[in-house]
């Protein structure tokens, strides 16, 4: 169908290592060496139809990499393990061609209780601890991020301030529940902050917005099932273009240039730039005195109110 039709997967595959009963402990963190064994098999298996079909981007999903209660665990092994299932997978793949990226999908309390994975920075720190960084980078969805409790836009932000960003999950969650409702993105706030980043990061490279998303029980109609992906891919066309905005306003970088403008010049030069010593900061904080008088405020209303001003201007 592909040669058939030209159309490509947009970018990844990825292995279920976690529905099946022998998944009840883990894949990569399961205490058996069995299941070790068969998640390295069928992720193998994964990374070949991945290869076949041309796909430019494997991910790890680890939904039941963590664990209840560490009575039972053996944090340092089950880590370990993990990062040996992936090194296994990146040189697999790459010996038979593989040339896309990988990436790790940050998703807390989904499955277990403590996930490895929880967020952007805790995935980051696995992948430079394990040697994996040069590798992997990280696909965020919004839906894990709101279970993180933390905004969409934070865990992009992480990702790309530490040169990891690769990929979108494009859904959103609801605050109000504690587990993942993938639903169609349609809050143009967070859309709008998402393609910010995503601007901001150069684009995408090998990922792209994959639709991770299900319509709701009481969109029952079949057109819905169109209606939900018109809606989702309306609010990212639309808020590519604020977020372009945005950038090209320019007031939102220019306060923030400017709000960090003291380490430009003296003292803050001197400290970035390595010059400086705990000694030479003493010696400038005695003579400079209370610095609370070179403080500015944040802002942040009206920061907010300038978005608002270029998402909805007429």
């Amino acid at each position: 169908m592909q040669d058939k039709t030209g159309k490509k997967l947009l970018w990844w595959g990825t292995a279920k290592c976690f529905d099946h009963p022998r998944f009840v402990h883990g894949a990569g963190t399961s205490p058996s060496a069995d299941v070790f064994a068969f998640a390295a098999a069928q992720i193998k298996n994964a990374i070949d139809a991945t290869v076949k079909l041309g796909g430019q981007g494997y991910v790890f999903w680890g939904s039941r990499e963590g664990y209840e209660t560490l009575l039972y665990t053996n944090m340092g092994l089950e880590l370990d393990n993990m990062a040996r299932l992936m090194h296994l997978a990146v040189d697999y793949a790459r010996c038979i061609g593989y040339t896309g990226d990988f990436y790790v999908e940050p998703k807390p309390k989904e499955q277990t209780k403590h996930q490895y994975d929880f967020d952007s920075a805790t995935v980051i720190g696995f992948l430079n601890k394990y040697d994996l960084a040069k590798d992997f980078k990280l696909n965020i969805e919004a839906n894990h991020a709101t279970l993180a409790q933390h905004t969409f836009q934070h865990e992009l932000r992480v990702a790309r301030t530490n040169g990891m960003f690769g990929s979108i999950d494009a859904n959103q969650g609801d605050p109000l529940l504690g587990w993942d409702t993938d639903q169609f993105p349609t809050n143009v706030y967070d859309t709008a902050l998402c393609m910010y980043e995503v601007l901001k990061a150069g684009g995408f490279t090998n990922g792209g917005l994959n639709f991770n998303a299900k319509a709701r029980r009481g969109s029952f109609q079949l057109d819905d099932i169109f209606l939900s992906y018109i809606a989702g891919m309306d609010a990212f066309a639309l808020d590519l273009r604020i977020a372009d905005k945005m950038i090209q306003d320019g007031r939102i970088d220019q306060f923030v240039a400017d709000r960090y403008a003291s380490w430009n010049t003296g003292i803050g030069a001197d400290i970035i730039s390595g010059k400086a010593t705990m000694a030479d900061s003493e010696k400038y904080a005695l003579e400079k005195g209370e610095v609370t008088a070179s403080l500015s405020s944040g802002r942040q209303e009206m920061l907010e109110s300038i978005m608002n001003d270029i998402m909805f201007s007429l």
